[in-house]
């Protein structure tokens, strides 16, 4: 949602910050807005048990204003129903006691769930609000405030008074472009801040009051009530996680950690994660010493992304990614199965869950190049990678490189998330370098993974030939392009890829999508992003060097929502890696060297040991 902040929001609804000068009647600012705010309080924490609060919010998406509006309605016997609409999507949430609904009207389709619910994660309206929001969400601190008790507030809030209160508007000033102002005792607010609005209005439910919301001939799609409302609760926890990241989510904790076959360890801020023995000791290795992160990974991807897909497609997300998996299953290698399959065993996660995540179906937007001989100053091969990432669904959070070695393959660096064996972009021990971007052709899944062939190629292929090969002999799915590149040879290619077609780009060749050929150079992008890309590698041909080939992935050749960055030099077993944070993407973060031979070089403990960098 572009500008749209939500901790900024929060706070300025919840705890707005005020003086302390004394109003007409002897009332303290702060003892008026305890007062004020307390109607939406005892709404929250569940004080009022049957309530009526709209909340209309106008706000910026995508560069264009729109209106949200969202309706809670809730009971005295606890039933509930939260509706949200907006002008192309919108969600109904309805739960009577033996029954939860979620309803699409814009795709006429409803989900419903009958029966027992998941012990931790449900939608019981009792503690609801502490099973949506965890402590790695800075809105956790100001959600427990409001679910104190009212006497405890004033000492709480009189110790951050700052801002201020224009007595004549019942207005509070926050953060000096932040308003609140009040009226009808508080059951009406506006919230005003440079670019968005909320008003809220609150009613109190008479005891006659139903549940207004009805289907009139949507489509019924039964889904276990556990599975329904574990997939809505978990999705807005990571939700609020990722727009409003608490400190343990902005600066981890950098323990190290090593378990039999696998050991974590920080560079510079970046997590190395190096694992060697057979597949099922590689993936157990993985899930052990990196449990926390890949719990981040899947819930970013099944229960966040996964819910905002549903809403957008009307189909339900898993039950897409499970279709997906058992049309690519038949060409996924065993050791890669039985590697997910020890992953999932450590996570304490069902396999096939995890083997469908693991071929995750998502388009990129990426940028890639490979630049040598006249076009570098040393003559060097020199292959930058962006992978433009949908950063809004938190992956920044599990990012890892790994360093793998499988016995009897070939070692190899993968820059990618915890919980995920896949490669999108890589380099191995014997100077192969890929990275790839995503095109069109979703569903097109009779064939082998994207990711898969690429972590095959990287453990299996020692030259550029054995890669093309690899990909022109393997059935492909979906649309993508790719740069690969041999630093033994100072050779790449670019590679346009389809389940019925490949063709390979070699440095110096025009092409219809990409322009006419820069000599002794590879440069994959699109739109604008590739005629900058062009003009960079032009003005600098000849005299590219490590740092300015960094420069050329910089912003705007990588999208604000880039993930990472990584640039190889193949010839000298070497990686440059830059990961997005919260605030900033990739190209805007620092890079990290790693010498991938040096790595390689580091006995992984044969027994358990921890501590702390």
């Amino acid at each position: 949602m572009n500008k749209f902040r939500l901790p900024q929001i929060w706070m300025a609804c919840a705890f707005v910050i005020f003086s302390s000068n004394l109003l007409p009647g002897g009332e303290l600012p702060v003892e008026r807005l305890v007062r004020e705010l307390t109607p939406l309080a005892t709404c929250l924490n569940g004080k009022t048990e049957a309530f009526e609060l709209t909340t209309v919010i106008a706000v910026p998406i995508d560069g264009k204003p729109q209106e949200i509006e969202v309706r809670i309605l809730r009971l005295a016997s606890g039933d509930y129903e939260v509706a949200a609409t907006q002008q192309d999507y919108s969600f109904v949430l309805q739960r009577r006691g033996g029954e939860t609904k979620f309803a699409l009207p814009h795709h006429q389709v409803q989900f419903v769930g009958s029966g027992i619910v998941d012990e931790l994660d449900n939608l019981e309206p009792v503690g609801t609000w502490k099973r949506l929001v965890s402590q790695d969400s800075a809105v956790s601190q100001y959600l427990n405030l409001v679910l104190e008790d009212h006497a405890n507030w004033l000492p709480v809030m009189t110790s951050i008074i700052k801002s201020g209160y224009d007595e004549s508007k019942n207005e509070w000033i926050f953060n000096k472009n932040v308003t609140v102002q009040f009226s009808k005792e508080g059951r009406q607010i506006k919230v005003q801040g440079d670019e968005f609005t909320l008003d809220f209005a609150i009613k109190v439910a008479p005891d006659t009051q139903k549940l207004r919301w009805k289907a009139e001939d949507y489509h019924t799609v039964e889904i276990g009530r556990a599975e329904l409302e574990r997939q809505l609760v978990r999705g807005v926890r990571r939700g609020f996680e990722i727009f409003a990241p608490a400190e343990s989510l902005k600066e981890p904790k950098r323990d190290s950690r090593a378990v039999a076959n696998g050991e974590l360890r920080w560079v510079d801020g970046h997590r190395i994660c190096i694992l060697s023995g057979t597949p099922e000791q590689i993936g157990k290795a993985h899930g052990e010493v990196l449990k926390s992160e890949a719990a981040k990974t899947i819930d970013s991807v099944l229960y966040t992304f996964g819910t905002a897909n549903t809403i957008r497609t009307g189909r339900w997300f898993r039950s897409d990614l499970e279709e997906a998996y058992s049309r690519l299953a038949p060409h996924i290698p065993d050791d890669h199965k039985r590697e997910t399959a020890a992953l999932a065993v450590a996570l304490d996660l069902d396999v096939q869950l995890t083997q469908a995540l693991n071929v995750f179906p998502e388009l990129f937007h990426c940028s890639g190049f490979a630049v040598f001989g006249s076009a570098t100053e040393d003559g060097k091969l020199y292959h930058g990678r962006v992978l433009d990432y949908m950063t809004t669904i938190g992956l920044q959070d599990s990012s890892t490189t790994f360093i793998v070695s499988v016995d009897g393959k070939i070692p190899f660096a993968n820059v990618g998330y915890a919980g995920f064996i896949g490669s999108v972009t890589g380099m191995n021990a014997k100077s192969i370098s890929l990275g790839e971007m995503g095109g069109r052709g979703e569903g097109q899944w009779d064939g082998v993974p994207m990711a898969t062939l690429m972590r095959r190629a990287l453990e299996e292929c020692s030259t550029l030939e054995e890669v093309m090969t690899l990909w022109e002999s393997s059935p492909r799915t979906c649309e993508y392009y790719y740069v690969f590149a041999d630093g033994k040879t100072n050779e790449a290619v670019g590679v346009a890829a389809t389940p019925e077609s490949i063709q390979f780009i070699k440095p110096g060749e025009g092409h219809e999508l990409l322009g006419e050929g820069i000599k002794d150079a590879v440069v994959l992008s699109a739109g604008s992003r590739l005629e900058k890309l062009r003009e960079r590698v032009q003005e600098k041909h000849g005299k590219i060097d490590i740092e300015t080939a960094i420069w050329l992935m910089s912003r705007p050749v990588a999208m604000k929502s880039n993930l990472h960055n990584a640039l190889f030099i193949p010839a000298d077993g070497v990686l440059y890696v830059a990961n997005a944070d919260h605030s900033h993407p990739a190209a805007e973060r620092p890079y990290v060297r790693l010498d991938l031979n040096e790595l390689l070089s580091t006995k992984v403990p044969e027994r358990t040991v921890s501590g702390s960098e």
